[in-house]
């Protein structure tokens, strides 16, 4: 059975929200002043969406969003900007080796990270909201976007509750 679109963006968005909250990768920067299309192009996933540098991007808008998020920038709150810097460090690894790139993602797994965090189905779903507007802003094509949130779907119950 295939997931939902909206429950691939669910797990997606916990893949980024675990990254974040887990310290596998870090501090947000803003992201290019207009955000080119992301071109389709023959390839893997992680070159039809445009390679390392188009995922990078993707994941400082993303985290930069969360960060101002007065609801889940308290999973931030306590981590330096190193810990923050690995957070986005990890995430990108792991974007990246799961869209076929050539990255290695060396982080623990999602269950692991998340383990006492209390992450709540309404922080999930605000999580998945600022993902949805990153992917809009990067104007990341439909099928690309499924593939890439097909490839985390199945995180979220690895993530909330935990």
């Amino acid at each position: 059975m295939r997931d939902s679109p909206l429950h691939v963006l669910s797990a997606f968005a916990g893949v980024v929200v675990v990254a974040l909250l887990t310290g596998c990768g870090g501090q947000a920067s803003a992201p290019a002043a207009t955000p080119a299309v992301i071109p389709r192009s023959a390839g893997t996933l992680y070159h039809r969406i445009g390679g390392y540098d188009a995922l990078a991007a993707m994941v400082d808008d993303f985290l930069g969003r969360m960060l101002k998020d007065p609801d889940l920038e308290p999973f931030f709150r306590e981590l330096q900007a190193g810990e923050k810097q690995r957070v986005r460090q990890m995430l990108v690894d792991q974007l990246c080796e799961a869209t076929g790139g050539p990255c290695v993602y060396v982080g623990k797994d999602m269950k692991t990270v998340h383990t006492g965090m209390d992450i709540t189905e309404p922080e999930w779903n605000k999580a998945v909201g600022h993902l949805v507007a990153t992917l809009e802003t990067f104007r990341v094509p439909a099928p690309e976007r499924n593939e890439l949130l097909g490839a985390v779907a199945a995180l979220k119950d690895q993530i909330v509750g935990q």
